[in-house]
């Protein structure tokens, strides 16, 4: 298995064609740990791909995914709206924990299409200590204490498994990240595409995997997408629990690019 080249190629045509549909949504007792010693020697040739993907504390949720109405008082010159940042003097703000990273950005659960890393650095323009100096030392601890809440934010939403399980957190659901799927299919799938890596010779061919998870994990991120937007909340967890195999299949090839 997966010893040729063209088996290779074979196998990622296959895989590109199966397109599962979204799971029904479990009972809520339902779980997904192994129960069977088959199910147990998938997992334990797993490797990696089980390693848990880490999301910072919850915060408040917010219904709003963007910064309009949020904002206070300057605590510097009075103006309302202050945002991390004062629009009229451009003093940095103190840390309001009832602030969201979709807040922050002014972004919903689909990233996709929209300037992340641009509003990232415009906000780091404005909040990075470096920038302040020289001035007092409450507004420095101000910046570093804003300047870090946007890195958090930015890291977690980037990438399409921490952000979907951060929008969960703001809803008050905890996902069990050692949680495993009883999947035969998918437990199947990760041990070839992790053989497929482990024996890739070239990066052209290191790509083309690449290319085949990226489309599956993008294909559950949507099914996500979908079950939250429903408020099929069980949905939602098991699609994330999907999410996570092919997002550390994702950083495998990453690693031997």
């Amino acid at each position: 298995m997966w010893h040729r080249s063209g088996l290779i190629r074979l196998h990622l045509a296959r895989i590109a064609g199966r397109v599962r549909r979204p799971p029904q949504p479990p009972a809520p007792t339902a779980t997904f740990s192994t129960s069977t010693s088959a199910s147990s020697s998938f997992h334990h040739n797993l490797g990696p791909f089980l390693d848990s993907s880490k999301v910072p504390p919850s915060r408040s949720l917010s219904n709003q995914a963007g910064s309009d109405g949020v904002g206070g008082e300057c605590w510097s010159c009075g103006s309302k709206g202050a945002f991390l940042s004062c629009g009229s003097c451009r003093s940095v703000q103190p840390v309001d924990p009832a602030v969201d990273y979709f807040q922050i950005f002014g972004l919903g659960y689909d990233v996709k299409d929209t300037n992340l890393e641009g509003k990232y650095k415009d906000w780091q323009k404005k909040l990075h200590p470096d920038l302040v100096h020289s001035k007092s030392e409450k507004e420095r601890d101000f910046a570093a204490g804003q300047s870090a809440l946007v890195i958090e934010a930015y890291r977690t939403l980037s990438k399409p498994l921490p952000r979907a399980l951060y929008l969960l957190q703001l809803e008050g659901i905890h996902v069990d990240e050692e949680k495993t799927i009883n999947d035969p299919e998918l437990l199947m799938e990760m041990m070839e595409i992790r053989e497929a890596v482990s024996e890739a010779g070239d990066s052209q061919t290191l790509k083309k995997i690449q290319s085949q998870v990226k489309s599956k994990l993008e294909t559950w991120s949507k099914s996500f997408q979908e079950a939250f937007d429903k408020r099929d909340f069980d949905s939602a967890v098991e699609a994330t629990q999907r999410m996570r195999y092919y997002e550390r299949a994702m950083e495998e090839t990453v690693k031997k690019l």
